[in-house]
């Protein structure tokens, strides 16, 4: 190996330790790692940002634009709010939403397909008073097996067909991935539906009600003249039970109590600890006069308005507060907004609610003035698990958005317009008819997701260029040799679907295209089927919680652990690689 090799090969092994570990986000360790190879030489300076205009790149933020666009006008909710029925058996349910997310995210970003539909999978687990565990792991996989059918379903195929434009000439088409795709998803969610739901751990059925989903831990005070100092815990005992909550525990001085809670002497300034649900929160907060939090904070929060509003949501991989606590980030003096109550995983919180350092998949309960709360939310960039208001949805608009979004892809379909410039057009269009306000047009866009590819994309081909890609393929064929053409095509998934398990799809694919396009060189076949095993496996990550976002934005609400995944994802990647491998065959020959 060349110096150059070296450099960037340690680069790369670098950032998937750094992704592994987790300890910084995807975006920081691309980009210092972008920046480390202009400064030893590895990547030339003038081509440094050209990721960041590179058409994947665009494709990718244009898409969810147009996704938000979908959502505010309320195209998606047209469909799911006249044909979800709670009466539905769990697995015809199931099958229903499935076949829903798959559809809806072959034509928006997948991650926005399922944060549309989480709160209407909620909602109907409630009405049907089952655990929402059963069937939100089966909508994520289903929003993930949708996705593999379009270009712009999912940025593993936006990224191989701008590969494909740049090393070939000419991209892959809108529709070009339905065939294999199109075949894999229908088959995935035809087995989540019928068994896979049934290997989720049997728990879920047994200990996860739909109350075990609403119910936070949270903190309410008492104030310094409350009726209740000089008080014993166990006579507020007839209170709690009224309200349906249930005291576990008393801070004091910000460090918590210990012994028997029942025990305790009620002092002013004192805070309980309550398991509750929101309503139970707060009708036990005003029986007995108790503090949202302290006297200052609920000032500030009362000082901003005339009513208050609760609002649930969710800490996703990329939110302002992950891996930080509400305190340190000013939540309370910035908008007059509260932290009422944290849900994570069914796990007893024993820490300080402020000071508690927040984790993705955790559920927050936040108090907020009225008018703020979606500027709230969007700030901490989070996703909202109930609909309360937060996106403006304009039935007026509903038709025309649904025309002008059938419209742009149609074009793009036939050839007659590029597809970013497709895409772009459609935003405009968008913003010009008031279905996406202007001053809120950037923030539906996953920034650290663009810096992402913008970072990966300049390495990717750095390494190429070096021939480190050629000696990855080499070091594939010496594995393979002398084996038939699909043995290697099996393998190149296996390893690409391993990957993605464990990193960042858009990372994964980036590193295997160029693998993928010297194997077929190689063996002198056509690239089109390896390329299509590259994308078919980069968005294939159904074992663990990390592999996806959407996996990890069901962690909380769905009540899961880390282990859980597997156990219906391993079934259905063997399944993906026995059904891909003859279909590749048949659809882009050899």
């Amino acid at each position: 190996m060349t110096e150059q090799q070296i450099i960037l090969f340690a680069l790369f092994g670098a950032v998937f330790l750094c992704l592994l570990w987790g300890r910084f986000r995807y975006d920081i360790v691309a980009f210092s790692a972008l920046i480390i190879g202009v400064i030893v030489g590895v990547v030339p300076t003038g081509s440094a940002f050209s990721g960041f205009g590179h058409p994947a790149t665009i494709i990718v933020a244009l898409v969810l634009v147009v996704s938000s666009g979908l959502v505010r006008s309320g195209a998606v909710y047209l469909i799911t709010n006249n044909f979800v029925k709670a009466s539905r058996s769990l697995s015809a349910h199931i099958a229903f939403m499935g076949f829903i997310g798959g559809i809806l995210s072959a034509f928006m970003n997948n991650v926005a397909a399922l944060a549309l539909l989480l709160p209407v999978e909620v909602q109907t687990a409630q009405k049907a008073k089952r655990a929402a565990g059963l069937s939100l792991m089966p909508l994520s996989f289903a929003t993930i097996l949708g996705g593999m059918a379009t270009l712009v379903g999912t940025p593993p195929n936006i990224i191989i067909s701008s590969f494909r434009e740049n090393a070939l000439g000419e991209p892959f088409g809108m529709f070009d991935f339905a065939p294999v795709g199109g075949l894999v998803a229908l088959t995935g969610i035809t087995f989540v539906a019928l068994l896979g739901w049934k290997l989720i751990p049997k728990r879920h059925t047994q200990t996860l009600t739909i109350r075990d989903i609403d119910r936070y831990i949270a903190e309410l005070t008492i104030p310094i003249k409350s009726d209740l100092i000089d008080q014993g815990v166990a006579e507020l005992n007839e209170a709690a039970q009224l309200s349906d909550v249930s005291i576990i525990g008393v801070i004091r001085d910000g460090k918590r109590l210990y012994g028997s809670v029942q025990n305790a002497v009620l002092q002013a300034q004192d805070t309980l600890v309550l398991e509750a649900v929101p309503n139970a929160i707060d009708e036990f907060r005003s029986n007995l006069n108790l503090d949202f939090s302290d006297e200052k904070r609920e000032g500030m929060l009362r000082a901003e308005g005339e009513g208050l509003s609760l609002s649930e949501v969710i800490v996703t991989d990329g939110s302002r507060l992950r891996g930080k606590s509400v305190q340190s980030v000013g939540l309370a003096w910035r908008y007059g907004t509260i932290l009422m109550g944290v849900s994570r995983n069914g796990k007893t919180v024993i820490k300080h609610l402020r000071k508690l350092i927040l984790l993705p998949g955790d559920i927050l309960l936040l108090l907020s003035p009225k008018e703020n709360a979606r500027t709230v939310i969007e700030w901490l960039n989070v996703l909202p698990l109930e609909d309360r208001g937060t996106q403006l949805t304009d039935n007026t608009k509903t038709s025309l958005a649904i025309f002008l979004f059938a419209a742009a892809i149609l074009a793009s379909a036939v050839g007659l317009i590029y597809l970013p410039i497709a895409l772009g057009l459609l935003v405009v269009l968008y913003v010009l008819s008031g279905i996406l306000a202007l001053e809120g047009l950037y923030e539906s866009i996953e920034w650290p997701v663009i810096v992402l590819l913008g970072s990966m994309i300049p390495l990717g081909l750095a390494l190429e260029n070096s021939g480190g890609t050629a000696l990855l393929a080499q070091a594939l064929l010496n594995l393979t040799l002398g084996q038939p053409n699909w043995i290697v095509l099996t393998i190149l998934m296996i390893v690409t679907m391993t990957l993605s398990d464990v990193l960042n799809n858009t990372a994964t694919t980036i590193v295997a295209a160029p693998v993928a396009l010297h194997l077929a060189e190689q063996l002198e076949v056509s690239p089109d089927p390896f390329l299509m095993a590259v994308a078919i496996a980069a968005s294939a990550a159904f074992l663990t919680p990390i592999g996806h976002k959407n996996n990890t934005i069901i962690l909380g609400p769905g009540g899961y652990h880390f282990s859980d995944y597997w156990r219906m994802g391993l079934p259905l990647e063997i399944m993906i690689v026995a059904i891909s491998i003859p279909a590749l065959l048949f659809f882009w020959p050899l």
